[in-house]
């Protein structure tokens, strides 16, 4: 397996709308919507997608999501390293993911877009 990095981060907000509004403001950024409960940002190529936000009751700690090309690979290597599946790999629109948390506790993803 090919050394992974971050490549994608999404926040849960308890107002989409309103948390748009301020980044499209802040800091020039642009979206595209799936459905009024997630909102992909559009990364500065204004093509590809650098991170999300979706709907939350509560807000939570962003999740750093990292990319692979084999779901199944980085699976055994998060429990090999001694990481904690939290959530099994599943299906989404955009390909398959799963959750762990590191030794330390901090939650991440890592995903496998479709092809």
């Amino acid at each position: 397996m090919n050394a992974l990095h971050i490549d994608y981060l999404e926040l849960a907000v308890t107002d989409l709308p309103g948390s748009r509004a301020f980044y499209e403001s802040a800091f020039g950024w642009s979206f595209n919507d799936y459905g009024g409960m997630y909102a992909g940002i559009v990364g500065p190529d204004g093509t590809d997608e650098n991170g999300g936000m979706y709907a939350s009751e509560t807000p939570v700690a962003p999740l750093p999501l990292i990319r692979t090309t084999d779901l199944e690979a980085a699976v055994s290597a998060v429990e090999k390293a001694g990481g904690t599946i939290t959530e099994v790999p599943y299906d989404y629109p955009g390909g398959r993911r799963f959750i762990f948390t590191d030794p330390s506790g901090n939650r991440l993803g890592v995903y496998q877009p479709a092809e």
